[in-house]
């Protein structure tokens, strides 16, 4: 039988090592992000593919109305303004992050971005293999992962801090990143049965590259999953011939499509607390772009949205203001007055109010898991959630 010491002790001992695991866990969950490092396509493309696009091809992204509700002059951002990464960025207190392509000095002061437009999760050679086509960028994830990679040593030689010590503070954003996998095959007319095959594919190449992060010293990733296509203007006027029952009766959305959307999240998931339980040092942030995105389909008027919320801001003709191969940025095409009214902007993307109030559900509220951590910031940081400036 324990002697009454050796108890004593032994629950001491628990006690103890209960409030270190607490401390570590809290400790390793809230962090002063003193960078942004990006990696995706357009939805956080703060300008890398209209530097690497030839002064005689301009993308659309260069013209106006493109930038004229913040930046004025188009900064190459697909919206009216600001993005996601913009709010995040601000939020923390950092400077927007300039694209990589053209940068002369890159800092991780300054915070890196390698999201391109157009650009996929998975390599063109390999969608090319199947039969998918696609002339905007062949910057696929492992390429821009590889980018980062050969341009490490420099950032870590030109800094006093050590290199696993920069990339454990900084917050690492995958994506969006395998909507372009997804748009490529289904506007060429592939089934949907074709395209869901690509799904684990995605999935496995997001894992690979948060993996090769973390062994760089990546400590907190947020990492967005799928939007909730079926409510896509560019989407719903492709598959305009479609019977009246395959749309949401509520929303207007095409629900087959929501329903592929939310296959590809609950894959995505499922990958991260995989993750998550091989990598317990590790913050793992889950972003739901769906349900943050599809509440504003829901009830409009309530967010401050038009009852059409699901036609474009900028575009022409058509049931949702939209037409393919004439779009936002082309001549002829007009815009909205109020973009802050609409959700969509023109057709792909989001206006920059959908852009705020999604970033602020993710800062502050339900759609991130696990959610954000700000005690360490002092009091009043969670209450940031309108402090975005106009």
């Amino acid at each position: 039988m324990a002697s009454p010491l050796k108890k004593l002790t032994s629950s001491f001992l628990l006690i103890l090592s209960f409030f270190i695991v607490a401390f570590a866990s809290s400790e390793s969950r809230c962090r002063r992000y003193k960078s942004i490092i990006s990696f995706g396509d357009s939805i956080a493309d703060t300008g890398n593919y209209l530097r690497l696009s030839g002064t005689n091809h301009l993308p659309q992204a260069a013209f106006l109305p493109y930038g004229e509700t913040f930046f004025h002059p188009p900064s190459g951002r697909y919206s009216d303004g600001r993005l996601i990464i913009d709010f995040i960025a601000e939020f923390l207190g950092l400077p927007y992050i300039p694209p990589y392509f053209g940068s002369q000095n890159v800092s991780f002061d300054q915070g890196i971005n390698f999201a391109v437009y157009g650009a996929t999760a998975l390599d063109r050679t390999f969608l090319v293999e199947r039969g998918i086509e696609s002339d905007f960028t062949n910057v696929s994830l492992s390429v821009q992962l590889n980018m980062f990679k050969q341009i490490l040593p420099n950032l870590c030689a030109s800094s006093s801090h050590d290199c696993r010590e920069m990339l454990g503070e900084s917050l690492i954003l995958m994506g969006e990143i395998g909507g372009n996998d997804y748009n490529y095959p289904f506007f060429e007319g592939k089934s949907i049965n074709e395209v869901k095959e690509l799904t684990p594919l995605i999935i496995k190449a997001i894992s690979s590259a948060i993996v090769d992060l973390i062994d760089l010293g990546g400590k907190t990733f947020l990492v967005p999953g799928n939007f909730p296509i079926g409510c896509s203007t560019a989407y719903l006027t492709l598959f305009h011939t479609v019977e009246e029952e395959e749309l949401d009766p509520f929303t207007g959305c095409l629900s087959w499509l929501n329903k592929f959307a939310s296959n590809h999240d609950e894959q995505l998931k499922a990958e991260i607390k995989r993750l998550q339980k091989l990598y317990p040092h590790v913050n793992i942030i889950f972003a739901d772009y769906y349900n943050s995105l599809y509440r504003f389909f829901q009830d409009p008027a309530r967010y401050g949205y038009k009852k059409r919320p699901l036609a474009a801001c900028c575009g022409i003709g058509g049931k949702y203001n939209f037409t393919i191969n004439q779009e936002c940025g082309n001549r002829g095409v007009s815009s909205c007055q109020n973009p802050s009214e609409y959700v969509n902007w023109d057709g792909y993307h989001l206006t920059e109010a959908t852009y705020r109030k999604m970033a602020q559900g993710l800062l502050n509220g339900p759609y991130s898991a696990p959610a954000f951590d700000w005690s360490c910031l002092g009091s009043g940081s969670v209450d940031k959630e309108y402090s975005f400036s106009s």
